[in-house]
C-alpha cells in the first residue's frame, strides 16, 4: 500500500466525506454560508419550483376547468391547463343562479367587522397580557393556549346555543361575533408586545402618559407590522369561512357568498366548470387583498415585534 493510500486508509471518515459535503455548502468559515454552490443551487431551486407547483397546480386546474367549453375533457391526463375555446359562459351561469354581489356583500360586511374587533381586542388584551403585570396573569396564558386546542366543531353548539340566545340567530351579526377575537391572534400581539423594551415604557409612564397614550404612541408603533399580519389573517377567515355561517343562516337572502356558492354544488353537481367557476369567483378578492398587503404582511413577519 501506498503512503497516500495508507494516509486516506487512516484518515477518519467525516474527513473522507468532506469534500463531497463542500460540493453543495461551502464552510462556514471559508465563505459566505448562506450562498451555496452551483449543485447546492440547482438543488435549492428545484425544491423551491417543485413546491411551487403543487401550491398553485389547483388553482390553476380550476381556472382552467372554469374557462373550457362544455366539449373539452376536464379530467384528460396530462391535465390541458390552456383551453381550446375558452369561454364566459360558466361565470355568466354562475351570476344569473346566484346573486354574487348581495352574497359579496355580506362578506365584506362580516369581514370588516371582523378585522376591526380583532385588531382592537386582540390589541388590548396583548398589551395587557404582554405589558402589564396583575394577578392571574399565567392562568389567563394557558386558558388562552388551552383554546388552541380544541377544533372549531367541538365549540360550534355551544356558540350556535350562545348566539341564539342573545337573539342573534340567522343574522350577519350573529356570524361575526364568535370571531370578533381570536386566542391564537392574542397570543401574537402579546409576543409583539412583550419584545417592547421596558425602559420605553417606563420613560413613558414617568412623563405622566395614560395607559391610551402608552398604547397609541409607544406600543402602537411597535406592534403595527404584526397587526398587519393579525388583520390579514382575520379577513382572509372571515371570508373563507364556511361552516359557521352555513349553521347559524337559515334565510338564503342573507347568505355569504361562501354559503351561496354551496348552491351550485347542489344544482351544478354534474357541471364541475361551472363550481370552478364559482371557486375562482370568491377567491379573486383574496387574491386581490394578498397582492396589495403582501408588503405590509411580509414586513410584519420580518420585524416580529420592535422596530428597530
Amino acid at each position: 500500500m501506498t503512503s497516500t493510500a495508507a494516509k486516506h486508509a487512516e484518515a477518519p471518515a467525516h474527513t473522507l466525506a468532506k469534500p463531497y459535503k463542500d460540493r453543495f455548502w461551502r464552510r462556514k468559515g471559508e465563505s459566505d454560508f448562506l450562498k451555496p454552490t452551483v449543485a447546492g443551487a440547482v438543488v435549492r431551486y428545484v425544491l423551491l419550483i417543485l413546491m411551487a407547483v403543487i401550491a398553485i397546480f389547483p388553482f390553476l386546474w380550476q381556472l382552467s376547468t372554469s374557462l373550457k367549453g362544455a366539449s373539452e375533457n376536464i379530467y384528460a391526463f396530462p391535465p390541458h391547463l390552456v383551453p381550446e375555446h375558452p369561454t364566459l359562459e360558466h361565470y355568466a351561469t354562475v351570476s344569473r343562479t346566484i346573486p354574487i354581489l348581495k352574497y359579496a356583500w355580506h362578506s365584506l360586511l362580516v369581514g370588516v367587522a371582523t378585522v376591526v374587533s380583532q385588531v382592537f381586542f386582540c390589541t388590548c388584551a396583548g398589551y395587557a397580557m404582554g405589558i402589564l403585570k396583575f394577578r392571574g396573569k399565567y392562568l389567563f396564558m394557558a386558558i388562552f393556549l388551552s383554546t388552541l386546542l380544541l377544533p372549531g366543531e367541538v365549540t360550534l353548539t355551544s356558540q350556535y346555543l350562545t348566539v341564539r340566545s342573545l337573539g342573534f340567530a340567522n343574522s350577519l351579526v350573529g356570524v361575526f361575533l364568535p370571531g370578533a377575537i381570536g386566542a391564537v391572534n392574542v397570543l401574537l400581539i402579546t409576543t409583539a408586545c412583550a419584545m417592547i423594551p421596558k425602559d420605553i415604557l417606563e420613560a413613558a409612564e414617568i412623563d405622566g402618559a395614560s395607559t391610551w397614550q402608552r398604547i397609541r404612541h409607544v406600543v402602537w408603533p411597535n406592534i403595527r407590522g404584526m397587526v398587519s399580519v393579525v388583520a390579514l389573517f382575520s379577513f382572509i377567515g372571515a371570508w373563507d369561512d364556511f361552516l359557521w355561517p352555513l349553521v347559524v343562516l337559515s334565510d338564503p337572502e342573507k347568505y355569504t357568498l361562501t354559503v351561496g356558492m354551496q348552491y351550485l354544488q347542489s344544482n351544478f353537481g354534474s357541471n364541475p366548470r361551472v363550481v370552478a367557476a364559482g371557486t375562482i369567483i370568491a377567491l379573486v378578492p383574496i387574491i386581490i387583498l394578498f397582492a396589495l398587503a403582501q408588503k405590509q404582511f411580509f414586513s410584519g413577519v420580518q420585524e416580529g415585534g420592535v422596530k428597530g
